[in-house]
């Protein structure tokens, strides 16, 4: 019989899973009890949720949910709402005073479907215990299986199943996952990876066996003493054997994993709020470890990493779900169960089609088979590879899953970008060998340093290093160097291994399971026979083809940018396909206009290639460093007088103007913003004394001359210094030959040959009060007018501003009496209106990210509820006057999805980003407006 019901435990020993990150890390939360009346929801045959409860369920309880409400086999259980977990960090890890009764009812309920009792001696009711947060979170929180199995339990497993082998195979696991997970089992050292498992290849070896499986009952028994007196050894306390503590240690162990650190940094690249919270799951627990009748899978309704349209996945007989995913041993192809379990196979068809009708999106699930009967355990919308998002997306609209409106929204905006990155050179990889080969688990092509570990990952990284994670395989502690890596290559494992499917979502190039390679950490170092390749050595991974090669293979455009440029028929690609029939629904969709920042003619025609439809921020001053130019640029910096500044501006002016009329041609009618000289001077002269002699030499003037000069141009704080709309204000003769090599561009190709119809737009950068602007307009509406008169042709042109200091956008109401348009220089406005440095500020948003103070880098994203309201506060007041005022952005913001939809809302007309951004922009303004 179930033993008595003990309290509820918060109190946990320190994990080996846990860091002072975890510990500092805080979630906003209410102490109030759950707004929710109920604190556990059923599934199996007595179903309280469904699948749009997963605010509250979590995706897994969600969807074992629906499954159940759809008539799928899921073993019954219940699920412990997020809101339990908001409560618990916000009392002290304390729970709500009725949740005990709660679970209580919850175990009643499954142990009356079952017709097992938790905790009976003769035939126990066992348990699985697992996270499931409202976004899918893979392996980053703690899971415990084989819950309720004590010494007596035991018994009556091995005795009602007659499998002695199987009932200690149980206990050993949930022994292990206990003493890690909950009572914090850890490594003494360094070279002590997993105490456990230390422990049992220890015995393996004294008995001679090579796989776990080969290890018989006594063996088992022995193991399990073994494990037992770890954990005494390590934690001081016994392993325990009333199951009801055993659960609510389990159930802490769960809450408290969505704060440890590997959660963290995964919430913090996927933008995944902390005060979400995870709910908690108890499942029947149902067994694919009871023999050859028996197995356990991971199954994908398509290909996760191409997209196409095949049932995918893989499995393991005798063993548990743990096992494939983390990837102990390499499973069998799905296939393959077709010729070992027919019956179970066939069941597994009709459920991939049935699951995909009813989410209508690829699936990703665990199966188990318990002497040949097939339980569902888990279903989620599957992580899959940017080129996976984009087929999967366009085929379930031919087959009328989706709509068009559906599918965009399906499609990671950032994953389009994943179709143009470069791929091995075919020339070059028919010459290479490879030294071995394991699964595709991610396309694409990496290369890289070797390194083992995620430390050696992030310290390469750091250097500016690319590196590839060399694992046996990887487990969640390995997130922080999968993330700094080019790609993820593991000995061990499968498709569905942790490696693979966290590499899918970041969209890492990943081989797995190649398993001729050999990985010996101490001696960091790994071998294929005889070819031994050391850290820091470089290696070659195909993620499309599972192939390894020595050193570093050249790359070569992707097919849709062979298609863009001209080097590949339409036809003869269908990733091209899938692109132009995605950038087609984009296109159809969005309000936004998609512009790009482009400083050369090779820029301008990319962009436009990729679908820019102007160019938004045209960098004048990056023109200055091209050739010799810039000993002129410097030549104007260093004069003494006006005269001398006028004659070096005379020296810049055709090379400007050449730049231009590049410009122009390339974009063929489109808009062109050009920004005007914007850093300060002295970011144009040379910092170190040799190159400063060879100047004064070169210049004809004293070193002592351009040293002096070189440190009165010097500023303490140059971001906020002599730059911008104020070198043109104290220097309008800048300001005159930067217009002047504009508008002469403009009349020299409209009076071309071929004449090209040109739209320049003149952006004076910097300006926080209007008599700035003034005074810059006045300068380049009477040099147009001279070009003009000079040339004797008639040009269009506007002049506007870039808001990027806040002044700018409080006072934009009295600018726009000015300016023609506004575009949004949102990097200096972030830094200005956070009083952020972009280049000093590394040193502290990784622990403010931590801390929940930002949610996000917000020079990668912008602060909405603060910097964002400095752009809406501008195009409120600027429109105010103005209502057809043009609006755009071009900081990086313009290229990053969540910043764009901001956009959209508040209502500019485009957003400028880097050419290679462009398709991101197109997709993330469509998924925007609709």
């Amino acid at each position: 019989m179930a033993k008595k019901e003990n309290k509820p435990k918060a109190k946990k020993q320190a994990s080996s899973k846990k860091s002072p990150v975890a510990k500092k890390s805080s979630v906003k939360t209410s102490k109030k009890s759950p707004k929710s009346v109920k604190y556990t929801y059923l599934f199996g045959k007595k179903t309280d949720g469904d699948a749009k409860m997963r605010n509250l369920l979590g995706g897994k309880g969600a969807n074992l949910a629906e499954m159940a409400r759809i008539g799928l086999p899921v073993p019954p259980g219940f699920t412990i709402t997020t809101e339990v977990c908001a409560y618990f960090y916000a009392n002290g890890k304390k729970y709500p005073t009725a949740l005990a009764a709660s679970v209580k009812e919850g175990v009643a309920s499954v142990e009356k479907q079952m017709g097992k009792l938790f905790g009976d001696a003769s035939d126990p009711l066992l348990f699985s215990v697992r996270s499931g947060a409202r976004e899918s979170m893979p392996g980053m929180m703690d899971t415990i299986l084989n819950l309720g199995l004590n010494d007596q339990t035991v018994e009556g497993l091995a005795a009602k199943t007659s499998n002695p082998r199987f009932a200690y195979d149980c206990y050993r696991r949930f022994i292990q996952m206990y003493g890690d997970v909950v009572m914090g089992v850890q490594a003494r050292t360094e070279a002590e990876t997993e105490p456990f498992h230390e422990v049992m290849e220890g015995l393996k070896k004294e008995v001679g066996a090579v796989l776990d499986t080969d290890l018989d009952v006594e063996n088992l028994k022995e193991l399990v003493s073994r494990y037992k007196a770890l954990i005494k050894e390590r934690t001081g306390k016994q392993f325990p054997q009333d199951v009801y503590e055993q659960l609510w240690g389990a159930i802490g162990a769960v809450f408290d994993s969505w704060m440890n650190e590997r959660a963290i940094i995964y919430r913090q690249k996927y933008g995944i709020p902390a005060d979400w919270g995870t709910a908690v799951n108890v499942q029947t627990m149902v067994f694919g470890n009871k023999g050859e009748t028996s197995a356990t899978g991971v199954a994908f309704t398509r290909d996760p990493a191409n997209g196409e349209n095949v049932f995918y996945g893989e499995y393991l007989i005798n063993a548990q779900g743990e096992d494939v995913v983390a990837g102990v041993r390499t499973p069998h192809k799905i296939a393959m169960l077709s010729k070992e379990m027919p019956k179970a196979y066939k069941e597994l068809l009709a459920i991939r089609s049935k699951l995909e009708r009813h989410f209508r999106d690829m699936q990703d699930f665990e199966f188990t088979i318990e002497e040949n009967k097939l339980y569902m355990l888990q279903t989620r919308n599957g992580k899959r590879t940017g080129l996976s998002a984009v087929r999967i997306a366009v085929e379930m609209n031919k087959e009328r899953l989706m709509d068009e409106k559906t599918a965009v929204g399906k499609i990671p905006a950032e994953s389009i970008s994943s179709l143009l990155v470069p791929v091995f050179d075919p020339a070059a990889v028919k010459k290479a060998k490879p030294i071995a080969k394991g699964l595709n688990a991610g396309p694409g092509a990496a290369t890289g340093k070797v390194v083992f570990s995620a430390a050696m990952a992030e310290l390469e990284n750091s250097k500016g290093s690319k590196t590839i994670l060399c694992r046996e395989e990887t487990s969640p502690e390995d997130l922080r160097g999968m993330i700094a890596s080019e790609g993820i290559l593991t000995s061990r494992g499968g498709v569905s291994s942790h490696a693979a499917l966290v590499a899918r979502q970041m969209g890492k190039v990943c081989v797995c399971g190649a398993s001729s390679i050999h990985v010996d950490y101490a001696k960091h170092l790994m071998s294929v026979g005889d070819i031994v390749v050391k850290e820091g050595d470089y290696i070659s991974i195909d993620g499309t083809t599972g192939e390894i090669f020595l050193g570093e293979i050249p790359t070569v455009d992707s097919e849709v940018v062979r298609v863009l440029n001209g080097k590949m028929k339409p036809a003869k690609s269908y990733t091209y396909q899938l692109f132009e029939t995605v950038m087609k629904w984009a296109d159809k969709y969005r309000k936004l206009g998609i512009r790009t920042n482009a400083d050369s003619p090779a820029q301008a025609k990319s962009a436009l290639l990729l679908g820019a439809e102007g160019i938004g921020l045209c960098r004048t001053e990056h023109m200055f460093f091209e050739g010799d130019r810039i000993d002129s640029m410097r030549r104007m910096i260093l004069a003494s007088d006006t005269a001398e500044r006028k004659a070096a501006l005379a020296e810049l002016l055709p090379y400007q103007r050449s730049d231009f009329e590049g410009i122009f041609k390339a974009m063929d009618g489109h808009p062109v913003t050009i920004r005007l000289l914007d850093p300060p001077l002295h970011e144009f002269l040379p910092h170190d004394s040799a190159a400063r002699n060879a100047l004064a030499e070169k210049l004809g003037v004293s070193s002592e001359f351009v040293a002096e000069r070189c440190n009165a141009l010097k500023e303490q704080n140059p971001m906020l210094g002599h730059r911008g709309c104020r070198l043109g204000n104290s220097y309008p003769e800048i300001t005159e030959m930067q217009a002047r090599a504009i508008f002469e561009a403009v009349a020299k190709v409209m009076k071309g040959r071929k004449p090209v119809k040109v739209m320049p737009e003149v952006m004076v950068p910097l300006v926080g009060f209007v008599q700035e602007l003034k005074f810059q307009v006045a300068i380049i509406h009477r040099v147009a007018a001279e070009v003009m008169k000079e040339k004797g042709v008639k040009f269009s042109y506007m002049v506007g501003t870039m808001i990027e200091i806040p002044r700018g956008a409080i006072t934009a109401d009295e600018i726009a009496e000015v300016a023609d348009f506004f575009s949004f220089g949102t990097n200096d406005l972030t830094q200005t209106g956070l009083g952020m440095s972009r280049d000093d500020s590394g040193s502290f948003l990784g622990k403010y990210k931590e801390l929940d103070i930002l949610a996000k880098n917000p020079f990668a994203s912008i602060d909405q509820a603060g910097i964002g309201q400095l752009v809406k506060i501008g195009v409120e007041k600027g429109r105010g006057v103005k209502p057809k005022l043009k609006i755009g952005v071009c900081g990086e913001h313009g290229g990053d999805p969540e910043s764009i939809r901001f956009f959209n809302d508040v209502g500019l007309n485009y957003v400028s980003c880097s050419p290679p951004r462009v398709p991101v922009a197109r997709l993330a303004a469509a998924q925007a407006a609709i």
